[in-house]
């Protein structure tokens, strides 16, 4: 069933849930409000707020627009790296192929994780080679140690995965953008999933970081509010490989269920729950730890458990899998390659809509092109999209990670969360 929630005419969140009754989706995703004073727009923000007066450049474009691709290579993420990776080089392939008058150059850059800063030294290398826009970081976390760096050199940030809550709000001088939606989405949709599933105590192991506490908490809420208990949260720090205490902790309490908010820690806790003697279909996963385990675990030893992940269901956009596996033929997760792609494309479109390259004039058409501006004709490709701007068009692109549509925060204001069930051989299939 489709639950489709709104806070006002022009913002709204779409979530598909099969078989669960959304209650409510929060009022802070919906309105982009926060607990505090938003900061003070700059002039940027100011255009990408009212991007519809932005008028469309007509013509013919001869650009050369140059991005760099921040992916997890190493570390606790690395297993999303891959997919994103593979989502930018499509797209690029696919802008370059159409001899448009645009040509894009995407530069690959490790991101690590937060326990080395990998991501700094990579991030003042991309600076240095003239990007004027980048795709990633993936980690809410790791995002948090380079924004600055990136939007204060004038450069524009979309990430494909981060889904921290407090990017909303932060004072990013309008270069910040995601394709993602927040984790106030995800955690109530998992919260409500676990209570629709007769669960009446639940336990939590979380990565003790802004992305796995955040998202616990919405989780725990959302869950409680509908008459269960969280008898056991039990945090852990990044860069921990022990989980003894925090398995402990959790167990003792007997819950019926276990949500594994962790990163590629879930490798290591998950044996030992089992092994321990908690059940192994009664485990919760979140983006950050669904995944493919039929390298890591025995033979149905999370056979029946669930998880959720924002996005499509890439399994029903079989040409796009496809084409993803011909960039790259060892995928075997495609968490936000379809947002990573789309991050792309609403880069070169906005740069295609101002016929100009640089950092500050793609911030004032992010907005517009995804449609934002309440304005455009609907495009899917980026030959129709840019044969409209050269007409001096609004145009309202839709892509493989499905509608966009951002809001003046830089979030996109309508989003898909998906349920996934785990398999005898430990990988996962959508069931919604």
């Amino acid at each position: 069933m489709s639950v489709f929630a709104k806070a006002s005419a022009s913002r709204s969140v779409r979530t598909l849930v099969t078989g669960i009754a959304l209650i409510g989706v929060s009022a802070l995703l919906l309105t982009g409000c926060s607990t505090g004073a938003a900061p003070t727009p700059t002039d940027t923000e100011t255009a990408v707020a009212g991007s519809d007066v932005n008028e469309i450049v007509a013509g013919e474009r001869d650009l050369t627009l140059k991005i760099g691709a921040l992916a997890p290579q190493s570390g606790v993420l690395a297993f999303l790296g891959p997919p994103q990776v593979a989502g930018v080089a499509l797209a690029v392939q696919d802008i370059n192929d159409l001899g448009l008058g645009i040509t894009v150059e995407a530069i690959n850059a490790d991101e690590g994780d937060t326990t080395t800063d990998v991501a700094t030294g990579s991030v003042t290398d991309l600076i240095g080679q003239d990007v004027t826009a980048i795709v990633g970081a993936a980690a809410s976390a790791v995002t948090r140690t380079v924004i600055d760096s990136i939007t204060g050199a004038g450069i524009v940030e979309v990430s494909p995965s981060n889904t921290g809550l407090d990017f909303t709000t932060y004072n990013d001088g309008g270069l910040y953008f995601r394709t993602s939606p927040s984790d106030l989405l995800q955690g109530e949709v998992l919260g409500t999933k676990i209570a629709e599933d007769g669960v009446s105590t639940l336990g939590l192991i979380v990565v003790n970081d802004a992305y796995g506490t955040g998202l616990a908490d919405v989780i725990t809420s959302t869950f409680e509010g509908t008459g269960g208990k969280v008898v056991a949260t039990s945090l852990f720090n990044t860069g921990e490989t022990n989980f003894t205490s925090q398995i402990s902790d959790v167990t003792a309490e007997d819950p019926d269920a276990i949500a594994i908010v962790t990163f590629d820690q879930s490798i290591s806790i998950v044996p030992a729950l089992v092994a321990g003697g908690f059940p192994g279909d009664k485990l919760y996963f979140v983006d950050g730890s669904l995944k493919d385990y039929s390298t890591n675990f025995s033979a149905g030893l999370i056979a029946g458990s669930q998880g959720t992940a924002p996005g499509l269901d890439l399994a029903t956009l079989g040409e796009f899998q496809s084409r993803l596996l011909e960039i790259d033929p060892t995928l075997k997760d495609y968490l936000y390659a379809a947002e990573a792609y789309d991050a792309v494309m609403l880069i070169a479109l906005a740069a295609y809509a101002g016929n100009d390259v640089s950092g500050e004039s793609i911030a004032s058409y992010m907005q517009q092109v995804s449609g934002g501006s309440g304005d455009g004709t609907k495009v899917e490709d980026f030959g129709a999209a840019a044969e409209a701007l050269a007409n001096g068009e609004q145009v309202d692109y839709d892509g493989f990670s499905g509608p966009i549509t951002l809001d003046e925060n830089g979030d996109p204001t309508e989003a898909t969360i998906g349920i996934y069930k785990y398999a005898e051989d430990n990988t996962y299939s959508r069931t919604n």
